[in-house]
C-alpha cells in the first residue's frame, strides 16, 4: 500500500492523545476529580474531557485519518488540514481546561474562555468530518463500515452543538438554555451522543475491520452488522430527542434515557457476539499481542453493555453507575485502542522504513518492530488497573482507586516507551536497519522521498523520449 494513501500526521495524532491520557491519569492519582470530588465538579468535569477529547477522540481521529483513505482505496481529502485539525482541538481543550479551573476556583480569568473553547474544538471535529465523508464519498457510504462512521460522525455533530450550548451556559451567555434546565439533565443525552454514538458506534465499526484482517477472518454476514447500526442509531435518535426536547423546556422523562442506553446495550452485545465469532472462524491460530489485548477489552465491553441498563433502570447507586462508564471507558474504549496502536504504529512504522525496499533486500517483518513480551506487560498492568478501579469505585474506596490509576498510569507510560522504541527500529538488528537520516522520525511526518535506497520504486524516465 503506498504511503501516500495514509496521513501524515497520524503518528502525531496517536501521541498527542497518549500525553493528554497520560495527563488526565496522573490527576486522578493526585486526587483530582471523581471519586475525590463530586461527579458533576468542575474538576471532574476537566478530566473527563482530557480522557474523550484528547485521548480517546484524538486516537480516533488519527486511526480514521489513516485507515478510511485504504479501506476505499481513495487518497485523504483535504490531506494539509490534518495539522490544523489537530492544532484546533488541542488549543480548544486547553482553553476548556482552562474554563473548568475558572469554575472550580483555581483561577480568576473569564468564564468567557468556555464558549471559545467551545467554538475552537467544534471547528477542529468538523473539518475532521469533511476530511473523513469527501475522502469515503458516496461508494464509501454504502459500505457497512462507512455507515457505522456516517453515524458516528453525526453523533459527533450533535454532541459537539450539546457541548458548545453547555460552554455558552457556564459562561452566563444563554440564560434561555440555562432557563430550559438542558444543565444538568442533559449531559447524560451529551454522553450518549459522544461516548455511545461518536466513540462507541465508530469503534464497532472499525473493529469489524480491524478484528477481521489481524485474525485472517471473513467479514460478519451484513444483516448482523445492520442489527448493530440499527439499534445505535435508535439509542442515537432517542438521545437527541431527549436533549430537544430539554432546550424545548420539556422534560423527557427517565423512559428515553432509559430507551436509548438499552439499545446501545443491545448493539454491544451484538457486536460482542460478532467479535467472538470471527475469533472462532479465524485462520490466523497465533493470536499477536494487540489481538490478545483485545480480548479483555471486548470482555470489558461485554460485562458493562450487560450491567449498565440495570443499574440505569433500577436507579443503582452513582458509584456502581460510575464503576460501569469507567470499565465501558478504560476497560473497552482505551483497552481496545492501546492494544491495536501496537499493530498500527509498528505496521505504519514498518511502511516509512522499509516500504521501498521489498524486492531489493530482505526486511523484516513487522511484529519484529515490537517487543512483545515486554509490550504484554504494560498491557497487563492497564488491564489490571481497570478492573481494580471499578471495583474500587463500586465499593466507594477513593484511595485505591488512585492506586488502581497508577497501574494503568504505569502501563500508559510503559506503552509510550515501547511506541518511541518501534519508531526507532530499537528491536531490529543493526544490519537491517535504514540510515539514521532514512528512519522515521518520532513525532513528525515522514520525509519525502529522496534519491535514497530508501525512496519508493518508481517507473523508470523517460528522457527526449528515449527510457
Amino acid at each position: 500500500m503506498p504511503l501516500a494513501a495514509h496521513s501524515h500526521w497520524t503518528i502525531t495524532f496517536f501521541a498527542v492523545a497518549l500525553a493528554l491520557l497520560a495527563l488526565a491519569e496522573g490527576l486522578m492519582v493526585a486526587g483530582i476529580g471523581y471519586p475525590a470530588t463530586d461527579l458533576a465538579a468542575p474538576e471532574s468535569l476537566a478530566v473527563v474531557h482530557l480522557v474523550v477529547i484528547g485521548w480517546l477522540s484524538l486516537a480516533m481521529s488519527g486511526a480514521l485519518l489513516q485507515f478510511v483513505p485504504v479501506l476505499v482505496s481513495r487518497p485523504l481529502a483535504f490531506a494539509p488540514l490534518a495539522l490544523p485539525v489537530l492544532v484546533s482541538v488541542v488549543v480548544g481543550l486547553a482553553t476548556l481546561v482552562a474554563g473548568f479551573s475558572v469554575l472550580a476556583g483555581w483561577t480568576d480569568w473569564t468564564l468567557d474562555l468556555m464558549p471559545v473553547a467551545g467554538l475552537l474544538i467544534t471547528a477542529g471535529f468538523t473539518v475532521l468530518a469533511l476530511m473523513l465523508a469527501g475522502t469515503m464519498g458516496g461508494a464509501g457510504f454504502v459500505q457497512p463500515f462507512g455507515r457505522f462512521v456516517a453515524v458516528g460522525l453525526a453523533s459527533l455533530v450533535a454532541a459537539l452543538a450539546s457541548g458548545t450550548a453547555f460552554a455558552a451556559i457556564f459562561a452566563g451567555r444563554a440564560e434561555w438554555l440555562a432557563a430550559a434546565g438542558l444543565l444538568p439533565e442533559g449531559t447524560r443525552f451529551h454522553a450518549l451522543l459522544g461516548l455511545g454514538g461518536w466513540l462507541g458506534l465508530t469503534a464497532f465499526g472499525v473493529g469489524y475491520r480491524l478484528f477481521a484482517m489481524f485474525l485472517l477472518s471473513p467479514d460478519p454476514p451484513r444483516r448482523r452488522m445492520a442489527a448493530v447500526l440499527a439499534c445505535g442509531v435508535i439509542a442515537l435518535l432517542a438521545a437527541g430527542a431527549g436533549l430537544a426536547a430539554l432546550g424545548a423546556g420539556l422534560d423527557p422523562g427517565d423512559l428515553v434515557e432509559a430507551a436509548a442506553v438499552g439499545a446501545l446495550a443491545l448493539a454491544a452485545l451484538l457486536h460482542c457476539g460478532d467479535v467472538a465469532l470471527l475469533y472462532r472462524v479465524r485462520h490466523r491460530k497465533g493470536l499477536e499481542i494487540n489481538m490478545r489485548a483485545s480480548i479483555g477489552a471486548v470482555a470489558a465491553l461485554g460485562i458493562g453493555a450487560a450491567l449498565l441498563p440495570p443499574a440505569v433502570i433500577f436507579g443503582a447507586s452513582e458509584r456502581l453507575v460510575a464503576a460501569l462508564v469507567f470499565l465501558l471507558v478504560f476497560g473497552w474504549l482505551s483497552g481496545l485502542t492501546l492494544a491495536q496502536l501496537v499493530k498500527i504504529v509498528s505496521f505504519m512504522t514498518w511502511l516509512e522504513a522499509y516500504g521501498g525496499q521489498i524486492g531489493r533486500r530482505k526486511v523484516p517483518q513487522v511484529g519484529t518492530l515490537v517487543a512483545m513480551p515486554r509490550t504484554g506487560i504494560w498491557l497487563a498492568f492497564h488491564f489490571a488497573g481497570v478492573a481494580a478501579g471499578a471495583l474500587a469505585l463500586a465499593f466507594g474506596a477513593a484511595a485505591w482507586f488512585r492506586l488502581a490509576i497508577l497501574a494503568c498510569l504505569a502501563g500508559t507510560a510503559g506503552l509510550a516507551v515501547e511506541f518511541v522504541r518501534i519508531r526507532r527500529l530499537c528491536e531490529i538488528e543493526p544490519s537491517l536497519r535504514p540510515p539514521d537520516d532514512a528512519r522515521p522520525r518520532i513525532l513528525l511526518p515522514p520525509r519525502p522521498p529522496g534519491r535514497t535506497d530508501n525512496a519508493p520504486l518508481t517507473a523508470p524516465r523517460r528522457i527526449d523520449g528515449q527510457p
